[in-house]
């Protein structure tokens, strides 16, 4: 939706405009953030399990005592479960990230809603858990893949801050494009992996980062605004889920 130019002081129509678009396109909403009375700011992570960035990450959310929500590849469930119980024995909580990590605006819907009834299905054996959240891959969404998703039996999930740790820049810096932006209720997205031919695209080389020590700067700078790290699901403990429009290629 394109943006009304500001016409008065304090911010003109732009947050009218803003407010009026989220509650119109609630109906077909992603979930964007969360309305929360507290400092809880969610933490996720997608494209593992994958040793050893995952397990840097999973010590680190350890040392801070912050729990995430790890959107998950199945070629890398089905590789290693014991990673995966890992993540969920620490209280962390395990959403899907795809059958793969193709962009589902490039499937037929009908394609998309079977793949990921049956891989989320196939999750929900993993884990013993029921699986209720799905971020699809590079955020591609249409109107016809979001129905897609939902009648498969999830819910799609957005982000808002994110440290763009697809860039090849010092762990310090990335760290700081996520800080700039946190506050309570927004959703970060993080990378506990990168994306390769095991999950069926080709990104280029992962860029040389420290995920461990990348996780733990953003963690620290969360400390210091007095943000309280957590899942989605432990943020909904006190919380109220936000959804709007999300639609992408």
């Amino acid at each position: 939706m394109t943006e009304l130019a500001d016409t008065t002081s304090g911010g003109g129509w732009r947050p009218i405009v803003r407010r009026v678009a989220r509650r119109v396109t609630a109906p077909v909403g992603t979930v964007r953030a969360v309305r929360t009375p507290s400092d809880k700011f969610v933490v996720t992570y997608d494209d593992g399990p994958d040793p050893p960035g995952t397990t840097a990450v999973l010590s680190a959310l350890a040392d801070h005592g912050v729990t995430a929500t790890f959107f998950v590849l199945m070629p890398r469930a089905r590789r290693y479960p014991g990673l995966l119980a890992e993540i969920a024995a620490a209280g962390h909580e395990i959403a899907l990230h795809g059958e793969d990590h193709r962009r589902l605006t490039q499937l037929p819907a009908a394609q998309v809603r079977r793949r990921l009834a049956a891989a989320r299905a196939e999750l929900e054996d993993l884990t013993g858990a029921p699986v209720r959240w799905f971020r699809p891959p590079y955020g591609a969404q249409l109107p016809r893949t979001w129905l897609a998703i939902r009648q498969a039996g999830l819910e799609p999930v957005g982000w808002g801050p994110t440290p763009y740790d697809w860039l090849h820049l010092p762990e310090h810096e990335l760290a700081e494009r996520a800080l700039s932006r946190a506050a309570p209720g927004e959703i970060l997205l993080a990378h506990d992996a990168w994306p390769g031919p095991d999950v069926g695209v080709d990104d280029g080389p992962a860029p040389p980062i420290d995920r461990g020590k990348l996780a733990r700067l953003m963690l620290a700078g969360l400390a210091e605004r007095r943000l309280v790290g957590c899942s989605l699901r432990d943020a909904l403990a006190d919380g109220e889920l936000l959804r709007w429009a999300w639609f992408r290629r």
